[in-house]
């Protein structure tokens, strides 16, 4: 088998103007990540929570897939095995780029999720305090997506995923974040050859077999035309 296994976090949606925890002057920059990223905060202040994730819908609305994103669903369409891409980003740019069947770890911005039931429904452009749940009725909505102290998504198929893997490559990833911080052990251990791509090493780096620096809209698709110029 020469299955591809992808992580990709906040570096590639950045280079489509989305901006990740770490940038200034940006939406992460206007909130505490306690407040408007943990279950304690949405119950302190549910209405600070879903005009933070109403702007965030917003912003990833106007949003257009980057290369990288394209470069990752040609080489899904075009590698003979399979290519699995998992996802901390919550917009939907890979499925825009064209990726098929991604792995939403920390859902996704899309979804409305019920915190007393736990059903889940596409989530209308703007949520507010006390919206129905369409299962049960509880006034209870909140953006379906994961926070901080909240077990990420798909974890079993992610680690089979993992434990299959040929290539594990993480691109645009801090290095700073479990569980997905620990994915390249997961992997070295399975025997696949990892890669990064980071605009400069994340804090794991040095866990990688190789390390590639710069833009992902420019290392990414250089990266795929020489794997399947290969096959």
């Amino acid at each position: 088998m020469e299955k591809i296994v992808i992580l990709t976090g906040a570096g590639i949606s950045a280079e489509s103007g989305l901006g990740t925890f770490r940038d200034e002057g940006g939406l992460w920059a206007q909130h505490r990540i306690e407040d408007v990223a943990t279950p304690e905060g949405f119950a302190r202040d549910p209405a600070l929570v879903h005009g933070f994730y109403n702007a965030r819908r917003v912003q990833a609305a106007k949003a257009q897939p980057n290369a990288a994103h394209e470069a990752l669903a040609r080489l899904q369409q075009d590698w003979p095995d399979e290519v699995v891409i998992i996802t901390q980003n919550v917009d939907s740019l890979h499925e825009a780029g064209g990726a098929r069947n991604v792995i939403h770890m920390h859902g996704t911005l899309a979804g409305a999720l019920c915190a007393v039931c736990e059903h889940r429904w596409v989530s209308p452009p703007e949520m507010a305090v006390g919206e129905p749940c369409p299962a049960c009725a509880a006034p209870a909505a909140r953006p379906d997506v994961v926070w901080f102290g909240e077990m990420p998504y798909h974890m079993d198929a992610i680690y089979d995923h993992i434990a299959e893997a040929w290539i594990f490559a993480a691109i645009g990833t801090s290095g700073q974040v479990y569980p997905a911080a620990a994915f390249v052990h997961e992997a070295s251990l399975s025997g696949a050859r990892t890669v990064e791509f980071n605009l400069t090493p994340s804090d794991g780096a040095s866990s990688f077999d190789e390390v590639i620096l710069g833009p992902a809209t420019d290392t990414v698709p250089r990266w795929v035309d020489k794997l399947l110029s290969q096959r």
